[in-house]
């Protein structure tokens, strides 16, 4: 796995520069402070040497804030004028609430807020309190902060955040553990069935045309798998009866900037896959990397005359098979648990969330969202509740406003 001192683009930092131990004995030196939108620069500068997840990297905030003109605000938690901590947050509004979350909303997918490793053990509770007090005095008008959808772990290393109260996400994340290899991760998945499909899929795909796997290279191709995906999706979504969380053109915008930047990385964090047949693209997938780990962010395919030959599952075989050989250890398909992902996954994350009140409105809207949050649990962990929870949505699909977005997974 990957070394605690490592953050996800390969920085080290030195471990015995500060003690766990010496760090607990000054906890008097914790200070936290909070700024607005202006904060950007020095939270790009501590994420050249802190570990993040993808949605905690500079490259997304920056670029979100940039697309969206969020209202930005950045805590910082230090321990002798040297971050050890920071919360990229972008202030939204839910009815009469004003609500601090992270960057991307529901695009921000298994968050981990960028620390310095070296830190880490010593952040606890009180600590992590006193950023979110920081955030306070900068912004009273804030009523909760909601950080959703967090990680346990990362890499082994644990989530700082999980030193506060918090409550399981709705929603599981599935992963492929790659260990031994691509063929040994097959010898314990229908391995035999699956390499026959694949097989079976090539010469369908050969029937029609020339075939290609293509990863983006330019941002030339950037634009054409991410407007393919973008209309592959606007045509599920309105199948499904589900608000498009992708139809916003600033959420085009960003993403488009996100995978474009990525493209002067030596290895990319970010990355697009597709699959071409015949000139077409019938299947995109948008990936991050972590570490170790090589995440699914979406993916979608065309349902045309080529929808029958499963060109999405045979684009995960191929991105899986490609993460295995590249020496990734875990494919995670992130939040959401499908039957085509149960195909592959054999291992189950739980995310976990925390809501911090701020104000009497704040306490309010928490307790509403715990209350969504088990409503949620239990329809999506009741099989045949969920699956008549699917179908009266298609129906109602083209007769109704369609489904929030939060109850797409």
């Amino acid at each position: 796995m990957v070394d605690a001192t490592a953050s996800f683009d390969g920085n080290r930092v030195a471990t015995n520069e500060i003690s766990a131990r010496a760090m607990r004995a000054d906890q008097g030196r914790w200070t936290a402070t909070a700024r607005d939108g202006a904060g950007l620069a020095d939270y790009v500068q501590f994420c050249t040497s802190a570990l993040f997840a993808p949605a905690q990297s500079a490259s997304w905030v920056g670029n979100w804030a940039t697309a969206t003109g969020a209202d930005m605000v950045f805590a910082t938690l230090a321990c002798d004028g040297r971050p050890a901590l920071s919360l990229a947050l972008e202030i939204v509004r839910r009815g009469p609430f004003k609500v601090a979350r992270f960057a991307g909303g529901r695009h921000a997918n298994g968050n981990f807020a960028a620390a310095d490793p070296r830190f880490l053990p010593a952040i606890d509770g009180q600590a992590i309190r006193s950023a979110f007090k920081a955030i306070v005095q900068t912004r009273p008008d804030i009523d909760l902060i909601s950080l959703e959808r967090l990680l346990p772990d990362l890499d082994g290393v644990a989530n700082p955040l999980a030193a506060l109260p918090g409550f399981p996400s709705p929603n599981l994340a599935l992963a492929v553990d790659l260990d031994g290899g691509f063929d040994a991760l097959l010898s314990r998945a229908s391995g035999k069935r699956k390499r026959k499909k694949h097989r079976s899929q090539t010469r369908k795909f050969e029937a029609v045309g020339p075939f290609r796997r293509i990863e983006a290279g330019t941002s030339e191709e950037v634009d054409r798998l991410l407007d393919a995906f973008l209309d592959m999706k606007e045509v599920r979504f309105a199948k499904m009866g589900i608000a498009d969380v992708f139809g916003d053109r600033q959420v085009r915008d960003f993403f488009r900037a996100l995978f474009t930047d990525a493209l002067s990385e030596e290895n990319p964090s970010f990355l697009l896959h597709g699959l071409d047949v015949a000139g077409k693209l019938r299947a995109v997938t948008g990936s991050s990397r972590s570490g170790k780990r090589l995440i699914c962010e979406f993916g979608a395919i065309a349902e045309d005359d080529l929808a029958f030959a499963s060109p999405g599952d045979f684009l995960f075989f191929d991105n899986i098979q490609e993460a295995s050989e590249l020496g990734f250890e875990v494919y995670d398909f992130s939040v959401g648990d499908e039957p085509y992902k149960r195909l592959w996954c054999d291992i189950e994350i739980q995310h976990f969330d925390v809501l911090a009140p701020l104000t009497l409105k704040g306490r309010a809207l928490a307790t509403m969202m715990r209350q969504g949050a088990r409503a949620k649990a239990f329809i999506k962990n009741n099989p045949t509740v969920w699956k008549l929870t699917k179908m009266l949505r298609r129906k109602a699909a083209g007769q109704a406003a369609p489904v929030p977005a939060e109850d797409d997974n």
